[in-house]
């Protein structure tokens, strides 16, 4: 008797789509292994180039659902606030929450990678590109604050949304050395100090 191949009957892509995400987000892309993604979901190698096409392409698919899921978080506290201060101040409350959310602490985004090796290059420039996004809509929020007179009009919008940045990327890895959420509130203040 033959054996069927591909994948299980009880395969569900969202939910390994769920648990590589988390994978990726503990180990990085990096770290993470064909054997890791496939122990993890449950299938065989030739099942997860079928499902997935490679750990590249799994990976980016992690990321954009990170980004739909967890990062959505942060961005809808940033633009619903009804000051830029106030904004700025919730985002990085949801940084702070987002980084000390999972076990492995820390952000997908900006952990997901972290040595520009050759072979990972191409991995590096995308979630480059996503941090960029990022620091867009910071700066597209401050713009807003200076466009409603709540922000002086000379006030150095790059400089501020890269400091900004800046500051969610020093969460991430302080969370990842087990900073606990409310020694990571303590960035809070200082931070917010650049908009006087």
């Amino acid at each position: 008797m033959l054996k069927k191949r591909g994948r299980p009957p009880s395969f569900d892509r969202e939910e390994a789509m769920r648990k590589a995400m988390e994978l990726f987000w503990c180990k990085g892309y990096e770290g993470t292994h064909l054997i890791d993604l496939t122990n993890a979901i449950g299938i065989n190698p030739p099942s997860f180039y079928a499902a997935f096409g490679s750990k590249r392409a799994l990976f980016y698919e992690a990321v954009e659902l990170y980004i739909k899921t967890i990062g959505s978080k942060t961005v809808q506290s940033l633009n619903d606030a009804k000051t830029v201060r106030a904004g700025i101040k919730s985002m990085l409350e949801s940084a702070i929450n987002n980084a000390t959310s999972s076990q492995s602490g820390g952000c997908l985004m900006v952990l997901g990678i972290v040595n520009n090796h050759s072979e990972n290059h191409q991995v590096w420039d995308f979630l480059r590109a996503e941090r960029l996004k990022t620091r867009e809509l910071i700066e597209a929020r401050l713009q807003r604050g200076v466009n409603e007179g709540e922000l002086s009009a000379d006030i150095d919008i790059a400089g501020l949304s890269a400091h900004f940045l800046g500051v969610t990327q020093a969460i991430s890895f302080q969370a990842r050395d087990g900073a606990t959420n409310a020694e990571l509130k303590f960035l809070i203040e200082p931070a917010l100090a650049a908009l006087n």
